[in-house]
């Protein structure tokens, strides 16, 4: 009986050093985006190789610039707080200038995803920035904290919009999924005052976030979620399980509006309402898209997305 334990706790302990492992790596694959020069594009196939994809995980790439403005713009280069180099556009109002948007797309996008909401925001009068987070588009950098340290790349952009002349009481800040997250954590940390928020689809937690993607993987989210989040922020240096928005909501005093697609199948419906209910101002206005999942609600329901924005941007 004795050899029997200990031959059952040493299996155990070989499984969980071998889980731990794994999900480890996969944490770190998930983490980073690489330029397409420094991945292997050669083709691969068998049971090997897609054990070694299960085991390791895969490189994932940077997205490449697709979509440009429709008017004219200018290209232009921000540095963080800490020392890392972002690209970005700057569309100028032809019309007066009602004040100034800067949006923020999703994790692993670009700029480009976002530019059917910059021409938008462009038609509505509004000056308009938009950048690559680090590591994603031609964005310096490799690593993807998802939020954590892009809050600084959040900072760096309303800072540079300053410095140009913006006023910050008539400056909005766009974000969608983790765009949004991250506008609410630089708000929180650097005390941002914009003149108003509109948040699209924000995840609650980090750890929901890693839930999120393992619903729409079909992966069962438990013990998996809670490896990868632990992984994925000791590997980054902070602790992931207190990468918490609904938290940094508790900060913001500036109108906001909070935007959710009913379909969504990576943030909750009950993620959504937990932050509604955390920012603390009574200028707050929740929109629920019927037809819409965790995608571009303005592209999904672009009538809808123009007169519920119009109607907040109008608001005194």
């Amino acid at each position: 009986m004795r050899k029997l334990l200990k031959g059952t706790g040493y299996t155990l302990l070989i499984l969980f050093v071998l889980f731990n492992t794994m999900t480890a790596f996969n944490a770190y694959k998930l983490t980073h985006f690489y330029n397409r020069n420094e991945i292997d594009s050669t083709p691969h196939a068998g049971g090997l190789h897609t054990a070694g994809v299960i085991f390791f995980g895969q490189k994932s790439y940077k997205s490449l610039l697709k979509d440009v403005p429709a008017t004219p713009y200018d290209t232009f280069t921000v540095i963080t707080p800490d020392h890392v180099s972002l690209a970005g556009w700057h569309i100028r109002p032809d019309t007066v200038i009602n004040g100034t948007v800067l949006l923020f797309h999703g994790h692993a996008g670009c700029r480009s995803d976002v530019v059917k909401e910059a021409d938008a925001f462009h038609r509505m009068g509004y000056d308009v920035y938009l950048v690559d987070f680090r590591a994603h588009g031609v964005s310096e950098g490799n690593v993807c904290t998802v939020g954590y340290d892009e809050s600084k790349d959040v900072k760096a952009l309303y800072d540079y919009a300053l410095a140009k002349g913006a006023d910050k009481k008539r400056m909005v800040l766009w974000g969608i999924s983790m765009g949004a997250a991250t506008v609410m954590k630089a708000v929180s940390d650097f005390d941002l005052k914009p003149g108003k928020l509109i948040l699209e689809m924000p995840f609650g937690s980090l750890l929901d976030a890693v839930k999120g993607r393992l619903h729409i993987m079909q992966l069962p989210p438990e013990p998996l979620s809670t490896f990868l989040t632990f992984w994925g922020g000791t590997e980054q240096g902070f602790w992931a399980f207190g990468h918490k928005p609904w938290e940094y909501a508790r900060k913001i005093n500036c109108p906001v509006l909070l935007q959710w697609g009913i379909h969504d199948p990576r943030v909750t419906e009950a993620e959504t309402h937990h932050i509604f209910q955390n920012i603390d101002t009574p200028h707050k206005t929740l929109i629920k898209y019927a037809n819409s999942g965790h995608e571009s609600l303005y592209k999904k329901e672009p009538g809808k997305w123009q007169t519920v924005v119009g109607e907040f941007l109008q608001q005194q």
